[in-house]
């Protein structure tokens, strides 16, 4: 991934969510950017107990529209996903 600014991708924030509505709002979420051709999306999970960003992570492995994802280097609460080209 090359490194850009991510304050204009669009953005998902999971904070409250359990488990399984933030698998679907992901997997929403990472369908509607596919098909809007964007790049890069980013997803605030926070850190806390690490069971969103555990869940992430995992929704992500199994997503096929996901090329690359990756933990903020700035923000561990984030993570930085790049969509699979059309």
């Amino acid at each position: 991934m090359t490194p850009i600014l991510y304050n204009n991708c669009p953005t998902i924030d999971l904070h409250g969510l359990d488990r399984k509505y933030a698998e679907i709002l992901i997997n929403e979420f990472i369908e509607d950017n596919y098909k809007l051709q964007n790049k890069i999306v980013t997803i605030v999970h926070g850190n806390g107990l690490g069971i969103l960003k555990k869940t992430t992570q995992e929704t992500l492995k199994k997503n096929k529209l996901v090329a690359n994802y990756k933990i903020d280097n700035f923000n561990s609460g984030m993570t930085i996903v790049e969509l699979k080209k059309h």
